[in-house]
């Protein structure tokens, strides 16, 4: 490991170490005392794990489809994937508001409001996690031979048999790490919420916010305690997905 890759890593420390000396575990509980961030908190998780269910809804049929089918325009077709992974986020939330301005988008709002609610933040933290999630099952489909779903064609499976019996218990670590990287994106979105979805304090205040609101304020304390919170959450998510992970590759 190069000099430059243990740099990399021991700064990725120092700015945990940091924020840990910041604070102290009386800022972490007073946070986890107040109602906003609460409320915030179980936002965040709920919002989170919708946005990954749905992620993973689109990125299993679609990865698979872009992995095993050659078509026309292939190429551009994987670009636009990615264009929410490298578009700035700011960007994302304010052509989500401009959408809902359109009259397909206004005619959404009349029939059921959008923008400045829930259904917003879900919206906007679907947009870039569904686009990880997407990439890793299309790697993850691509690496899994054509041949054993072949056989199983010919022993009379159809297409979706060797699809649910065959493909996807091989696909299984890449549909958990598919799934980990949209949760975790998701619980991390900041940008294209507070465009699009904003800021209101128990209505779609989720942690990345309240990080924003207890900052705007003064309270860096508190955006500190909220920062360690998702820090943690995020930490143990990924432990949880590499352990399960390693079981999964025993067996």
């Amino acid at each position: 490991m190069g000099v430059i890759s243990s740099t990399y890593i021991v700064l990725i420390l120092a700015m945990i170490i940091a924020d840990f000396s910041y604070t102290s575990p009386g800022h972490i509980l007073e946070a986890l005392a107040s109602k906003e961030i609460q409320f915030a908190i179980k936002l965040s998780l709920i919002t989170s794990t919708i946005t990954m269910i749905l992620s993973l809804l689109v990125a299993i049929p679609l990865g698979y489809f872009m992995a095993r089918f050659e078509f026309r325009f292939k190429k551009l077709v994987d670009a636009v994937l990615d264009i929410p992974i490298v578009l700035p986020p700011l960007v994302i939330g304010l052509s989500l508001l401009i959408l809902f301005q359109t009259v397909p988008g206004q005619w959404i709002q009349s029939q059921m409001r959008v923008t400045y609610t829930v259904v917003a933040v879900v919206l906007a933290q679907f947009m870039v996690a569904c686009a990880f999630a997407v990439r890793t099952m299309y790697v993850t489909f691509d690496q899994i031979s054509e041949r054993q779903e072949q056989v199983a064609l010919t022993l009379g499976c159809n297409q979706r048999q060797a699809f649910f019996r065959i493909l996807l218990p091989q696909a299984k670590n890449g549909i958990l790490t598919a799934g980990s990287l949209a949760w975790a994106r998701a619980l991390g979105e900041f940008g294209p919420i507070l465009i699009f979805a904003g800021a209101t304090r128990m209505r779609t205040e989720v942690l990345p916010t309240t990080v924003f609101l207890e900052m705007s304020v003064g309270n860096i304390e508190a955006a500190v305690a909220v920062s360690l919170i998702m820090i943690l959450a995020g930490f143990l998510v990924l432990f949880i997905v590499r352990f399960l992970g390693d079981r999964n590759s025993v067996r």
